[in-house]
């Protein structure tokens, strides 16, 4: 389906009711994401953005409504869906046997990424994990598990790239070259997904706002949503 724009919705959900067993952790979300847009989803801590994340991902199942992506119904389990989607939800999605290195080059060499190691030794440069990149995740502190998770999805192409708090244990610099990073994806063709309570990063980054609350989720312009992020 077409947005406003003329350009082709990716990503769609229309009154998603999401939530554990048979209760919803926010307001129905109403969402179109086409290629080469952003939007931020921003929302106090609890409020259900991780939720929504999963599901619309495929990771949960929805209370009620529907999420479509490239106007089929979200399945995880499809092998085409898992190619054009690349998500961070947590830090331990690791094979706990294979190094960083190792497990970035699986995650390159499984999507036909040409030339492997070295777009994987550029990412390992890029977040900075060249002295460990070739421990076990196991050894690696929090944050620099949550940089390898960048990593793996930076190291492969996506249509969609879907990011659960990016900037999460990232110093300032690092936030910064993150959220150049997005923008150039997203110059390029790719939709963004994140949630975040990084006031700079969202105004960098977002097309759009998604506010998610109790009472209503609503899309609001970066301009309009820049109080509310700075309360959160």
């Amino acid at each position: 389906m077409r947005n406003g724009t003329g350009s082709l919705d990716l990503l769609v959900a229309e009154e998603l009711s999401v939530g554990h067993g048979s209760a919803p952790v926010c307001a129905p979300v109403d969402l179109r994401l086409a290629a080469g847009r952003a939007v931020a989803v921003v929302g106090p801590n609890g409020s259900g953005k991780s939720t929504l994340l999963r599901t619309l991902v495929g990771l949960l199942e929805p209370l009620a409504g529907t999420v479509a992506f490239a106007g089929a119904p979200v399945d995880e389990r499809s092998a085409a869906f898992r190619r054009d989607v690349a998500a961070v939800l947590d830090d331990d999605a690791f094979f706990v046997s294979l190094t960083g290195r190792e497990h970035l080059l699986l995650t390159a060499r499984g999507h036909g990424v040409a030339a492997a190691e070295e777009v994987v030794d550029a990412e390992v440069e890029a977040f900075g994990l060249g002295d460990r990149a070739d421990a076990l995740p196991s050894a690696l502190s929090s944050g620099q598990r949550r940089r390898l998770a960048l990593a793996a999805a930076f190291v492969r192409t996506a249509r969609l790239l879907v990011l659960d708090e990016p900037e999460r244990r990232l110093d300032a610099g690092m936030r910064a070259r993150l959220a150049a990073r997005l923008v150039s994806l997203r110059d390029a063709g790719t939709a963004v997904l994140f949630a975040s309570h990084d006031a700079d990063v969202v105004a960098t980054v977002a097309d759009e706002v998604l506010v998610v609350d109790d009472d209503a989720c609503r899309l609001l312009d970066p301009v309009e949503a820049a109080g509310r992020i700075a309360e959160l």
